[in-house]
């Protein structure tokens, strides 16, 4: 095979490696983010334990934790698939280097053998002075020296395939001990999902004997979480009504003072509309904030979202659909509200005696905080992206501490999910 195809094939091989190696490493990242989510979770579910008057409370949380487990489970499987293919192509490069070595081998066994026999020093001076002119005993005496520099080549080619061949097994040797921990693990992860199971239809079993209770509580928080609803679109039109009649009142001022013409800058059309008419400085926010769609940090550092988007099932009575404007998150006790981007504090306002939330613009967007117990900004406020805007409360009867996270481009709902990063 030519030597130029030997080092394509070799140069193929080590980047697939290195790219092996890099898969390898962002699962390893990703295993330890997901063990941290599993510890925090628990955590969590001890809290709530701790203070249960609800056994659904305690169920959402377990329930999260069960799809924790099964991630984990799924990436270190992947992470086993990995260093197999990582061991086959080692294994390869071993049997390749194993040949070689034997072809070399062979070789230098048999030059050893041929200098062994013509090793006097008369021989080779023969073989120059034999010679029928001066050009053919030069070139005899290019071939002895080539022939001596082959040999010693050789021997140093066999010295550093024979290392790559250590270190190649050495490697292999500890893939083997690697996968062998990946399976272990893989195998307690697997039972110990199996007790949370378990664990988890117990607590369903129990719950369906309160099932008319239930099924009262999840009515009135819904008819609850609706009037919610409601009151912020109606805030947000109130926000959007003063900010284009602010624009109208500019624009009329513009033209009283000769800058620019009625043609030139036309009204603000409907001043009770739906829609925010944007200044210079609102278009480049908003561009800004819909740019960041998928890579918004989470509205609180640490949690998981315990209610997602939009109408699903109840998790213990699929009968009953549950509508959610936003997602909550379950979080820790005195966990903190921050900003997911930039903007401007339109509006803090308690929704109820116990829950306060807080509005932010980012042009033509809006993000709404709710279910804090203490805010740190006002009104008109500037904030950055991860800055501190209030305390999420804990629930007295739950002993959950939940946010209830909101975007909307001007009155029109969005699935945060979609929003923020994925984790």
């Amino acid at each position: 095979m030519p030597k130029f195809l030997l080092s394509l094939i070799f140069i193929c091989a080590t980047t697939f490696m290195w790219a092996q190696d890099s898969q390898q490493e962002k699962l390893e990242q990703r295993k330890a983010q997901i063990q941290q989510e599993i510890r925090d979770n628990e955590k969590m579910l001890q809290s709530v334990k701790k203070q249960e008057k609800s056994a659904v409370n305690v169920f959402m949380i377990q329930a999260n934790k069960i799809k924790l487990k099964e991630k984990l489970i799924n990436t270190t499987a992947k992470q086993e698939r990995l260093i197999s293919n990582d061991m086959y192509i080692n294994q390869v490069q071993v049997n390749k280097l194993k040949k070689e070595l034997t072809v070399l081998k062979a070789d230098y066994a048999k030059m050893i053998l041929k200098s062994y026999k013509s090793r006097s020093e008369q021989s080779r001076a023969m073989f120059i002075l034999s010679s029928e002119s001066f050009l053919q005993a030069y070139k005899r005496a290019q071939y002895l020296k080539q022939y001596t520099n082959y040999r010693k080549n050789q021997g140093l080619e066999i010295q550093s395939k024979t290392a790559q061949l250590v270190d190649f097994n050495a490697k292999l040797d500890g893939q083997r001990q690697v996968k062998k921990k990946i399976i272990a693990e893989n195998q307690k992860e697997k039972q110990s999902l199996e007790i949370e199971k378990k664990e988890q239809q117990k607590l369903v079993n129990a719950l369906k004997k309160d099932k008319n209770k239930i099924i009262a509580d999840t009515k009135a928080k819904q008819q609850e979480s609706r009037r919610i609803d409601a009151k912020i679109k109606d805030l947000i039109r109130e926000q959007i009504r003063l900010a284009n009649q602010k624009a109208e009142e500019e624009r009329r001022k513009r033209i009283a003072e000769g800058k620019t013409t009625e043609s030139n800058d036309p009204p603000v059309r409907s001043i009770s509309s739906d829609r925010i008419a944007l200044t210079p400085e609102g278009k480049i926010l908003a561009a800004d904030f819909k740019a960041n769609r998928g890579k918004l940090p989470w509205p609180v550092e640490k949690g998981f979202i315990s209610l997602a988007y939009g109408d699903q099932p109840h998790p213990l009575h699929p009968s009953i659909i549950v509508h959610n404007s936003g997602v909550e998150i379950t979080t820790e006790d005195g966990a903190t509200a921050r900003a997911v981007f930039e903007g401007v504090v339109s509006k803090v306002i308690a929704l109820s005696p116990v829950n306060k939330a807080v509005f932010i613009q980012h042009g033509d967007y809006f993000t709404v905080y709710q279910n804090l117990s203490q805010v740190f900004v006002e009104q008109g406020d500037k904030v950055k992206i991860k800055q501190s805007l209030g305390k999420v409360r804990t629930s007295g009867d739950t002993g959950k501490t939940i946010i209830k996270f909101l975007i909307l481009q001007n009155t029109s709902n969005n699935n945060p999910e979609g929003w923020l990063q994925n984790r």
